[in-house]
């Protein structure tokens, strides 16, 4: 009887072992199974380095027949290298005498270095670019100057006041973020691209290179635009993104006139001009988007822009966007007057810049308005 027990046993055991095989076999095959039908991890977006060299970087125009210098996808970034004014010619111990020199150089054009342009694939007109402005990195020279107001009567709030040129020179510590105007003066650096821009408006009011009236010819950098430019905006900061409306085929991103900090107004005529090493901006076609002038969000507010030779038509035209924008927001209705009213109560419309020809001005409408229910 012990023995046929013992058997038995056995012959249980044995059973158990081969369902609990069974049962592991059954488990792999399925793990096996699902792995083949789950899809494979999607990959990050790609990663692009533009340097700046004479090749990649264009002095003072916009030219929408430049030859792309580096194309990507939309939701690519780009880590993109900027270069000093006028072709990296502005650097530490030039004189007055050969600012405005290289000043008149240029006729017609900025004095700024713009990098690209850079094509995305599939941004069409009509399209919108949004660009997220992911890391800024300065290299250690900055650089501020007004332009003699004997010679240049027009450039600066107070040219004709400030007959003499001025320049002054930084050595930025990168390290502290900061720069010293002067002992017991200290300047936080809040970096900045003072030109951000995407391909020429055609129908553009501005003049062209050499005086041409063809619509596809160069546009100088001096002036702001809806394809947004020299806008010297200093909220266009890490963390923030810009969406400017599309006019030609690729989008053609440019970016320069690199700014360290810049009081609104930039009223001598420049900020704490500066270069980068590196402005990592993520390029975005959004089809599903539509607007006639550049928009900016950061993590506290929503910035529409307005830019006229008329400082009055500038603001006009924020405040307009500005109506626009709450009319359109979908948090809480609100219908054109009740925008126009609470644009009157809350939105900040500050003045951007005095000295591009076209003036700006911003507004900035606090995210904090709309609580959550």
């Amino acid at each position: 009887m012990a023995l046929l027990r013992t058997k038995k046993r056995l012959v249980t055991s044995f059973a158990v072992i081969v369902l609990l095989c069974g049962a592991a076999f059954y488990a792999l095959a399925q793990q096996t199974g699902e792995a083949k039908k789950a899809p494979a991890p999607q990959a990050g977006p790609k990663r692009h380095k533009l340097a700046a060299t004479l090749e990649t970087v264009q002095w003072g125009w916009l030219d929408p027949k430049e030859p792309p210098k580096l194309t990507v996808d939309s939701g690519d970034i780009v880590s993109v290298e900027t270069m000093m004014h006028s072709h990296g010619k502005v650097r530490p111990g030039i004189t007055m005498d050969e600012i405005v020199a290289l000043r008149k150089a240029n006729p017609g054009g900025g004095p700024h270095s713009v990098t690209g342009p850079i094509y995305v694939n599939g941004a069409e007109p009509g399209d919108v670019m949004e660009i997220r402005i992911l890391k800024i990195v300065p290299k250690p020279f900055g650089i501020n100057f007004n332009l003699p107001g004997k010679d240049f009567p027009t450039i600066g709030a107070l040219a004709l006041e400030m007959p003499d040129g001025f320049v002054k020179f930084f050595t930025l510590d990168l390290a502290k973020r900061q720069a010293e105007f002067k002992p017991g003066i200290i300047l936080d650096l809040r970096p900045f691209p003072g030109t951000l821009a995407v391909g020429i408006d055609p129908n553009d009011p501005a003049p062209r290179k050499g005086g041409t009236t063809d619509p596809m010819a160069p546009v100088s950098t001096l002036r702001p635009w809806k394809n947004g430019s020299n806008m010297d905006i200093n909220e266009l900061q890490e963390g923030t993104t810009i969406f400017i409306p599309v006019f030609l085929k690729g989008g053609l991103v440019w970016t320069g006139d690199s700014h360290c900090r810049q009081g609104n107004g930039e009223v001598n005529l420049t900020a704490l001009e500066c270069s980068y090493r590196e402005i990592a901006m993520q390029l975005i076609a959004r089809k599903d988007m539509k607007l006639e002038w550049p928009r900016m969000e950061t993590k506290t507010h929503w910035i529409m822009m307005g830019f006229d030779e008329d400082l009055n038509k500038a603001l006009v035209n924020a405040v307009r966007e500005t109506v626009n924008f709450l009319e359109a927001q979908q948090m809480i209705p609100l219908n054109r007057y009740e925008a126009y009213s609470l644009a009157s109560m809350a939105a900040d419309c500050r003045v951007t810049q005095v000295v591009d020809i076209r003036k700006g001005v911003h507004c900035m409408v606090p995210k904090s308005l709309f609580v959550k229910k």
